[in-house]
């Protein structure tokens, strides 16, 4: 469970550092430059997914809580709408008008979905941790960026379009969550 727990904590402090620590990014950017300081922040980032699969396959759950009866079918809702909220924070969309953070609102709907399936340690850990890190970094976005400046109006088709990619995708995930969670989701004769 420790490499998992670092591998989340690191997930959320790399991420954090542009948002409280402007100043001190700023700055590391101007001694590194630019190149190098993104190519660190992408290593330490692939370390902390490295971290994060290596503690989750490590682990050994052992049962927390009892999720809700409904958790199941409320974590397919949350997932998928994680998933076109992350489509939706690349594409100009309406959505961008009424969630001023989709892709961390995605990331916190996702995460919560996971916390209503299931009641063990590991996912306590990692899908509590990632839905902390999201309202955190919302909050410390607010308040570097100060007041929301919401996008313009944009044609209907672009959010149509959103929805379906992001279904489309979620689709995917529930196909190979087997082999990317170790946790099949699709009954074995079903796929």
């Amino acid at each position: 469970m420790t490499v998992l727990t670092i591998g989340v904590l690191l997930w959320a402090a790399v991420h954090l550092f542009p948002a409280v620590g402007a100043q001190a990014r700023a700055r590391m950017a101007g001694r590194l430059g630019e190149g190098p300081f993104r190519g660190l922040f992408s290593l330490l980032i692939i370390l902390s997914l490295v971290l994060i699969v290596v503690g989750w396959r490590s682990s050994t759950p052992e049962f927390v809580y009892i999720p809700p009866a409904w958790g199941r079918e409320a974590a397919g809702l949350l997932v998928l709408a994680g998933f076109i909220l992350f489509v939706a924070a690349r594409a100009p969309t309406n959505i961008k008008r009424v969630l001023r953070h989709p892709q961390l609102t995605g990331v916190l709907a996702w995460a919560v979905g996971h916390l209503l399936a299931n009641g063990e340690s590991r996912s306590l850990i990692l899908f509590g941790g990632l839905a902390a890190w999201s309202l955190v970094e919302m909050i410390a976005i607010n308040w570097r960026d100060g007041a929301w400046q919401k996008p313009d109006r944009r044609p209907v088709i672009s959010d149509v379009m959103t929805v379906v990619i992001g279904v489309v995708v979620f689709a995917l995930f529930l196909f190979l969550h087997r082999w990317i969670a170790g946790v099949p989701l699709i009954p074995v004769g079903a796929a």
